[in-house]
């Protein structure tokens, strides 16, 4: 599982703590409990002083649940999906445990002030789990997936394309004859040619099926556009954050079209617009035949054509359903 916290989005896309066939990693309910798979919403702060909302609260949705619910717990809780999953991970940390490998990275290490545009998004903080203040101001998005140990070596290239700076990371001598690229990349040596995107089709724990579209910094272009719309053969709805002349307009010069969503709704008279969202999500179109749902770490942005990055994605009809009730309205083309 790779995890996003902090500048600009939140997005799960692997399951970068894993262990040998035996072991029992799984992404974790708020119970602790394993899940095949969860996907929450942080909501924004809101800015007004009579709200009470924090900027840590969020929605969740998991394989055993059909729609959002209101989280019991705050995002910085250890007792939050994230602070229950990553324990295993820190769990693992503090064992030094031969049987289970680990990647942390971050497009701007922990504690620093700088980050690079050059690479992945995503990012953990190194001690122990905490939820940054940083993070609270804007909404963000995320996924975990539950994976068998056999769908590591398409998730070893997919990894190697998104081209993460890993800040730590243990590859135990067990999984590096088959994990060639996690090993490479944890001790920062030079790899052999990363392909310019790659698509690869996953497949949890539990037999959902997922594909995980990802791209280099060599592949110069909107992923949404030019790549992810056409493939999946379905207009799409995107969600990802406007920032004021930093956006891309939406595309109608392809065959499948790209609108951006403007603002999303949470309940009754509750919403908020894409200038608060750090969200990194796209929705089929309502009413098209393909209904996709997609998390990932890329905006729609001139500036974000030249990073690399990924979004895993689901026919999940569940997923499709939650999001798609976020929309509360988008742009169409000029």
């Amino acid at each position: 599982m790779t995890a996003s916290l902090l500048r600009t989005t939140l997005a799960l896309l692997f399951l970068g703590l894993f262990g040998v066939p035996e072991a029992t990693i799984s992404c974790r309910n708020e119970e602790g409990d394993a899940v095949d798979w969860f996907t929450f919403y942080k909501l924004p702060k809101r800015q007004n002083e009579e709200s009470r909302r924090t900027g840590l609260e969020y929605l969740y949705l998991d394989s055993t649940t059909r729609s959002w619910r209101k989280s019991k717990q705050l995002m910085n809780s250890t007792r939050s999906v994230l602070g229950r999953t990553l324990e295993q991970l820190y769990e693992a940390y503090a064992s030094k445990n031969n049987n289970t490998a680990y990647l942390m990275y971050n497009d701007g290490v922990p504690k620093s002030v700088n980050y690079s545009r050059k690479y992945g998004h995503s990012k953990v903080p190194e001690e122990g789990y905490d939820y940054p203040p940083t993070g609270r101001r804007n909404g963000q998005t995320g996924i975990c997936v539950t994976f068998k140990y056999n769908q590591y070596e398409a998730i070893d290239s997919q990894l190697l394309i998104c081209n993460p700076n890993i800040y730590s990371c243990s590859i135990p001598a067990t999984f590096q004859q088959e994990l060639v690229h996690m090993a490479q990349l944890c001790a920062r040596s030079n790899s052999s040619e990363t392909p310019a995107r790659h698509l690869a089709t996953l497949q949890s724990a539990q037999g959902q099926n997922f594909l995980h579209f990802a791209k280099s910094d060599s592949f110069i272009d909107d992923i949404f556009a030019a790549w992810m719309a056409q493939q999946l053969k379905t207009h799409l709805l995107t969600e990802t954050w406007q920032r004021k002349r930093q956006e891309l307009l939406s595309n109608c010069s392809l065959p499948y079209h790209v609108y951006n969503v403007k603002a999303i709704k949470i309940s009754g008279q509750s919403y908020f617009s894409s200038y608060q969202d750090h969200a990194k999500w796209c929705i089929s179109q309502k009413g098209t035949k393909n209904r996709w749902t997609c998390i990932g770490d890329l905006n729609r942005s001139p500036y974000q054509a030249f990073r690399s990055g990924g979004f895993i994605c689901t026919q999940n009809q569940h997923i499709y359903q939650a999001f798609q009730r976020l929309v509360l309205y988008y742009e169409n083309c000029n």
